[in-house]
Formats: C-alpha cells, structure tokens, sequence
C-alpha cells in the first residue's frame, strides 16, 4: 500500500470514529443501548445464580444472594425493566439520528450540535441592519429569534400590502435569507429583484411570502414554511400580525403617516406612534424574550424599524419583566431624514422617549474609523459618523461598550462577524 493509500484509509477511519465525539450526540444513544443489553445480561446472571444457590460471576452481587431467591427475582425483575426501557430509548435514539443524518458528515453533526447549545438570543429591529447581525450570530447559535417590524409600506413590500392585503414581507425576507443555513441558490432567488415588466421592483422572496400567505391564508404560517425552504437557522417571526401603521409627530410640529413619508418629509420625526396603537404581539415572541439570555435592539432605522417594535405593548411589557440582557447596537451612521446629526447618546434619548427607559443594559458603539475618501461619499448624501459622547450616555445608565465593529469598502456598515463576536460576549458577562 503506498503512502498516499495509506492517508486515505487513515481519514476515512478517522472519518467514522468522529461519529462517536460527545458533541455529536451519537455515543449517547449508543451507551444507552449497551447498558441496557448489560443490564438484561445481569438479570439473567441473577436468575441462574438464584436457582443453582450459587453465586454471581467475578463475585457481582455479592453472597448474600445466596439462596434468596425473592429478593434475586425483584432485583432480576427491576434489571429487566431498566434494560429493556434503556435499549429500547438507545435503539430509537440511534435509529433516529442515522434517519435524520443521512448524508451528514460527523464535522456537520457536531456543528449542529454546538450550536444548539449556543446562548439564546432574540434580535428585535428589520432592514438590513437586523440581517447583518443575523448573518454573524448564526455561526454561534441555533437558538435564535428575529422579531421583525411589519410597519413597511414602501416599494415592493408597499405594493404587496395594498395590493394584496398581506403583511408587508420585506424586511422579514431579509431576515430569512440572512438565517439561511447556505446562502446558496436559493438564497439569491430569494433576494431575486425583477428589473422589467409587470413585476418590476418586486422581489421573488417577496412574492413567495405573499403567494404562500394566500395558500394557507395564514402570514404566520407562510413565513413558517420559509423558513424550511431556505433551511433557516433560528426563527423569524413578524412583531404583530395586525396591519399597523406608523405615525410621526414631527419636530416644528405636523404629524406624518407612513414608514415611507416619514423620511422623505424634509423633516426630523420626535415620536413615533402605531395605528393602532395597541397591537397583539405574538405569543411565541413574548415567549421568546421570556427565555432569553440576551436580547438586542437594533442596529437599523431607529423610528422606522427598531422603535415601532418597542410601541408594541405587550412586547414593551416583555423587555421590562425578562432576565435577559437588553443590548441597543446603535447605527455607525446617520440616516439623512431620520436621524441627522444623531449621537449615541441621541438615539438612546429617543428610546427613552418611547418607554425604554431603564431598561437598555448595554450600548454597542462602533470605534473603528472611517476613511476620509468614503467619509466624502457620506457626507454628500447627508450622513456622517454617529458621534460617541460617553458622559452623556453614562448619564443615562447604560455602559457603553466601544469596539471595532464596522467595516468599509463601497459602504461603510456594522461587520456581521465582528458584531456577533461582540454581543456575545455580552450574553456571558
């Protein structure tokens, strides 16, 4: 056998014996199986020795038993109980997880099952900012929940809404897609825009939502099946199911109706409001942040996409009563129309403003610069970098954590993996 032969038999024995790591689950079931054939062995052992009035093999069970055969019979009978429940929970278990690995290498098993133990992380915001983070955390965790605003009426989303009558599903896609297990094929026909035609504008992820809202005339259950078509890591769910609307008192007073107005008005909203103003939220999301280890607010649009989640009462509720760590990941940038000449400590202030006071743990602000060239591009279409003004955020009660985050390149945004890397930690301090 030459050399390299003898590489290829090496991995591939190396190959079958990671089947039986710990982290795969496998050797669990399959020491259930055993003990439980040992135990049945032992029972039998017992019997014989009780009827010979001899004693167990290598001494096992001592001489007592000698001669006492009632006490051998209710030790025998409970030894059979146990192993047969054992081997029978030993054989399921082995035969469910060759049916549900069937093609699976161990290295994937063993992924799979530590993330399962990962923290249990709920991320509440939409748009792209929300995807980022998702895209970063699911290399970490498998439990996690996206609690998506469904207040879109702009675009593609916009036109489904009115056309349709379907939640706008837009930002939940998004989110979809970013939790995909492989952003593949299917992932970019999901993100898949028609630039002519009738459906011009319109995503096809968008129109799959919409479409399969209608079949089974359920969002909830729509999004649901989404999920297995793209074979999403975690769980998306849309903030409320009710068709709300948002509302903006305007700083110099007026009032705006509409998530798409609200930015292209020319001026800066003060508080934003739901019509109506007080939806259902989702059991399973109030669930959610009921056993959370950590839940994150943000990054995103702060009035249009993170605030209208928190208008929610029963989710406002749920942030106020959970264990969890409340984590604000704030914007590296301001948004012209929403949030211009914004500071950290501004985008707290306006939670603040809509019943998060006390209740935000930690603040996640970016410290890696931006480079003058790309600063220029921003600068012209009226954003800049978010200042960081640590008093004024101290002063607020919230501890502020500077870190690396961003990362440039055509645009300048929060880096998936090093945001991840970030908040995390947070969920073990």
């Amino acid at each position: 056998m030459s050399g390299t032969q003898r590489i290829t038999v090496a991995r591939a024995r190396l190959s079958r014996l990671q089947w039986l790591l710990p982290s795969t689950g496998l050797l669990g079931w399959l020491v259930l199986l055993v003990g439980g054939a040992g135990l049945l062995l032992y029972a039998l052992l017992l019997v014989v020795t009780a009827l010979t009035a001899g004693e167990l093999p290598l001494g096992f069970g001592g001489p007592w038993f000698t001669g006492d055969k009632v006490v051998a019979g209710v030790i025998a009978a409970a030894a059979v109980v146990s192993g047969m429940t054992a081997l029978f929970y030993g054989l399921r278990g082995v035969v469910r997880f060759s049916r549900s690995t069937p093609a699976a290498t161990a290295d994937v098993v063993r992924t799979e099952a530590r993330l399962r133990r990962g923290p249990r992380v709920v991320a509440i915001g939409g748009g792209t900012g929300l995807a980022t983070l998702l895209r970063g955390l699911k290399h970490h965790t498998s439990n996690l929940t996206a609690i998506v605003t469904v207040a879109d009426d702009g675009g593609s989303s916009g036109l489904l809404r009115r056309d349709m009558g379907v939640l706008p599903p837009g930002d939940i896609r998004n989110c979809l897609v970013a939790l995909a297990d492989d952003e593949s094929l299917m992932s970019r026909l999901f993100q898949y825009r028609f630039a002519n035609g009738g459906l011009e504008g319109h995503s096809f992820g968008n129109l799959f939502v919409a479409a399969m809202a209608e079949v089974t005339g359920d969002f909830e259950r729509a999004v649901e099946e989404s999920t297995h078509v793209l074979k999403v890591r975690g769980t998306v769910l849309p903030a409320t199911l009710e068709n709300v609307v948002l509302r903006a008192e305007m700083r110099g007073g007026g009032e705006v109706i509409g998530e798409s107005c609200i930015t292209a008005c020319g001026l800066l909203p003060l508080r934003i409001s739901l019509a109506p103003e007080a939806p259902r939220a989702l059991p399973q999301a109030l669930a959610a942040i009921a056993e959370a280890d950590l839940v994150t607010l943000g990054p995103g649009s702060l009035f249009t996409s993170v605030i209208p989640n928190v208008l929610i009462p029963e989710v406002a509720q749920a942030l106020r009563t959970t264990r969890a760590r409340v984590v604000y990941v704030c914007n590296v940038m301001t948004q012209p129309g929403e949030t211009d000449a914004f500071s950290a400590a501004d985008h707290v202030e306006a939670l603040y403003r809509h019943g998060m006071a006390g209740l935000i743990d930690d603040v996640v602000v970016n410290d890696t610069p931006v480079s003058g060239s790309l600063a220029e591009v921003y600068e012209r279409s009226g954003a800049r970098p978010v200042a960081v003004d640590d008093d004024r955020l101290a002063a607020l009660g919230v501890r502020v954590v500077h870190a690396r985050v961003a990362s440039g390149g055509d645009f300048f945004r929060h880096d998936p993996g090093a945001l991840a890397d970030v908040v995390l930690r947070l969920a073990k301090s």
